[in-house]
């Protein structure tokens, strides 16, 4: 799953009226033309057929409205009834007549102009400054929709509207508050200076949060508005069918190969409007050219080195870094801040083709010492996604994970741990290709289309590992990874461990370009693209992955078990459904695996882990959290609470530094861990090294001095509970296999 906007990049690529629609040159591309071609090939290649007509206009309205105010906030209810009675049942008759950019554009510049309404009058309150938090008000933690998203829920009116801002002004107030007192505090118990020193006050810096929503809403063009708009359309079939602009295009593409062109720095939008450098990734552009540093402020891009500069205040961080980007071998020219307070500078730096590291398949080979001094060496290895070039093939997922099993074969690892948890997914050619590796020959996965065809999809390589093996996963682990993981399952190769179950994703997307579908004479550069869901994917089992997602064999505790993560909780998702197992589908027998005794072994030593006792008492809070869904506006109750919670952990932190010093010396006694990085796989011996105390071996990070304050200890040996109990519940597979491989008794 990708995420379209986020405060997060890393740079590595390179006023109209309220009832007006934004004026359209002659040399923009005509997004009525494209929602027209849009809407012929949702209803030609869609995977559900559904009826163009009045009741998905009201879904399409519904959708649209939500996404721009998904927490129901901005809008009132007198807003949303004009809107739809304007426009709810004709929007697909309006996208059909190329005429779709007056309601989107409309309705958007309502949407503006409610938002800047509300903002001010944010502001006001807070010049205001009459809060006590004395009384016994609440707001809810969450106005949005849980099941569908719907055309009631917004404050009825301008003075329903007041006052629920009122009480949101006056939350933001106190949690801020309360944070500074909290972050004070524990710099005085630690003896450090507060981080929080040169802070504004709390208000003024409220309002320059007020002013970044605004400027962020406020700074649109017709793509951006089009976008929005037919991103609804898109979503209307399902969460995951979705209209490309051609910058997020773009975006997409260079996050599938993991490769950017750019000048390789992370960039974070801070309150005040300007874009913090808060890494720079080692070798690329930017740490070559040596000026820019962390924490620097870069208020103004160059784009070309030309001389004019570009003004990127309040930008938001997906715009700064389509400036920033470009095509290697060009320069990018910035105004930038100094971090030790000097006078602004302009920085010109050379753009240039930049991996993210830490984004590529990454091995490591522990190994363990048991109490009679006897050796064994597993492998893990931690997948972030199934990235792929398109372009030019260079970089692959599956060809790098080979090179990792080739060395741990060659090192012989008698176990592996494939860590996919947090892998949205990616390439389905790449995760058929890497199945193979574990099953060999055979069935990975079926495909059927709208018209009921089923399509096999088969690993044709040789097995190149063969030793027992477990899967970790979470609610995070989508689609390409669900195929893997159910894979391995249905042929019971591998024990799946970690939350109940992954995310759920089980339809195949295709991004479909749209321009192809224009007039011969229309501006096409801009059109974007279609990425309709045009299939479903299914287990060789038969089973769909579809809301159900592949259930763990063994579930350990997990805070993503306490919040409603996955496709079942997504907008519009398609049914969960069977079909017939796949022909020449044959699993090993599923006592080979067994499953019984390693689930009663680990039973236990969950039962005895203080940590996992620590995270089932944070599910249950989390969960009546959830379930309250209030928040309290006085102040001794929120200081009562934080005083609870900073008890809580304290005591909890003065328990781990003692065990975990334990654990770590333990750990150093028994364990050795060996990078096996992709630099490293052609080094006569693989590095030794220490998890616990390694490095961002890819970016140099900004420290942060809040985070700093929280004394909570690392992990022993970098091993989070999960994954140490993974390693635990391998090694009693790898016994359980050898003594029966021993005495004759492991089924063929």
């Amino acid at each position: 799953m990708k995420m379209k906007n986020t405060l997060k990049h890393v740079v590595l690529s390179g006023t109209a009226a309220l009832t007006t629609v934004l004026p359209m040159t002659a040399a923009e591309t005509d997004f009525n033309e494209v929602g027209k071609q849009m809407s012929i090939m949702l209803q030609n290649r869609h995977y559900d057929r559904l009826p163009f007509d009045a009741k998905l206009s009201n879904k399409i309205f519904r959708m649209y409205v939500n996404e721009l105010d998904y927490g129901k906030m901005f809008f009132t209810q007198e807003d949303i009834d004009k809107l739809e009675k304007q426009y709810g049942s004709r929007l697909t008759e309006l996208l059909l007549h190329k005429e779709s950019m007056q309601p989107a554009q409309a309705i958007y510049n309502l949407y503006r102009k409610r938002v800047d309404e509300r903002t001010e009058y944010a502001k006001a309150v807070l010049s205001e400054n009459k809060f006590d938090f004395t009384g016994e008000e609440s707001i809810k933690r969450s106005r949005r929709d849980l099941k569908e998203p719907s055309d009631k829920g917004w404050p009825a009116n301008k003075a329903e509207a007041d006052a629920l801002w009122d009480g949101m002004v006056e939350d933001a107030m106190l949690a801020e508050t309360l944070r500074r007192s909290i972050i004070e505090t524990r710099a005085k118990e630690q003896g450090k200076e507060n981080p929080l020193r040169d802070e504004k006050p709390i208000a003024e810096k409220l309002k320059l949060r007020y002013e970044r929503v605004k400027r962020s809403v406020d700074d649109v063009d017709n793509e951006d508005i089009a976008n929005f708009f037919l991103s609804a359309v898109a979503k209307s079939y399902g969460p995951h069918t979705d209209y490309f602009s051609a910058r997020e295009m773009e975006r997409f593409m260079s996050g599938m190969s993991n490769e950017f062109v750019g000048i390789g720095a992370l960039l974070q939008a801070e309150e005040d409007g300007a874009t913090k450098i808060m890494g720079i990734v080692k070798g690329g552009p930017a740490e070559t050219q040596g000026e820019l540093k962390l924490n620097d402020r870069v208020v103004g891009v160059d784009i070309n080195n030309s001389g004019q500069m570009n003004d990127i205040m309040f930008m938001k961080i997906d715009k700064v870094v389509d400036k920033i980007r470009g095509e290697k071998g060009t320069s990018v020219r910035l105004k930038v801040e100094p971090a030790d307070g000097g006078e602004p500078k302009f920085i010109v730096i050379k753009r240039g083709k930049v991996e993210m590291g830490e984004s590529f398949a990454q091995g490591e080979i522990i190994e363990r010492k048991n109490v009679e001094g006897e050796l064994s060496r597993i492998g893990v290895i931690t997948l972030p996604s199934f990235y792929a070039n398109f372009d030019t093939g260079e970089t692959r997922c599956s060809v790098d994970v080979e090179k990792i099993l080739r060395r741990f074969n060659k090192e012989k690892v008698e176990g592996l741990i494939l860590d996919l948890r947090g892998n949205g997914g990616g390439s389905l050619e790449e995760v058929r290709r890497m199945t193979g590796f574990f099953i060999g020959k055979g069935p990975v996965v079926q495909v059927k289309d709208y018209l009921g065809r089923i399509d096999l999809k088969s690993a044709y390589d040789k097995a190149i590992f063969n030793k027992p093996m477990v899967v970790l996963i979470d609610k995070s682990s989508a689609s390409a990874s669900e195929i893997l993981a159910g894979a391995l399952q249905d042929y019971n190769r591998a024990i799946v461990v970690g939350t109940s179950s992954t995310f759920g994703k089980g339809t195949v997307q295709q991004p479909m370009d749209i321009s192809r579908l224009m007039p011969f004479f229309a501006n096409r550069e801009r059109a974007g693209f279609l990425k309709p869901t045009i299939q479903k994917f299914y287990r060789v089992s038969g089973s769909s992955t579809q809301n159900k997602g592949v259930e763990a064999d063994i579930v350990l505790p997990n805070m993503m078990d306490a919040i409603d993560v996955g496709e079942k909780y997504l907008y519009y998702a398609l049914a969960y459904d069977k079909i017939r197992r796949a022909p020449g589908y044959k699993a090993s027998p599923r006592e080979n695996l067994f499953v019984a005794q390693l689930k009663g072994k680990s039973l236990e030593r969950v039962k005895q882990s203080q940590d996992f006792a620590y995270l089932e008492d944070d599910v249950q809070r989390t969960k009546e959290r959830i379930e309250k869904n209030e928040i309290s506006l006085n102040l001794e109750t929120r200081q009562q609470e934080l005083a609870e919670a900073e008890t809580r952990t304290k005591e909890r932190n003065k328990e781990r530094i003692v065990r975990f010093a334990e654990m770590q010396k333990a750990d150093k006694a028994a364990m050795t861990f060996y990078k096996a990085h992709l630099e490293n796989l052609k080094d006569e011996k693989l590095p030794v090294f220490d998890p616990s105390s390694e490095d961002d071996d890819y970016m140099s990070r900004a420290k942060d001095e809040i985070e700093e304050l929280d004394i909570t200890p690392e992990w022993p040996s970098g091993l989070d509970p999960v994954k140490r109990e993974s390693i635990f519940i391998l090694d009693d597979l790898m016994q359980m296999t050898s003594q029966a491989k021993m005495a004759g008794v492991l089924n063929k």
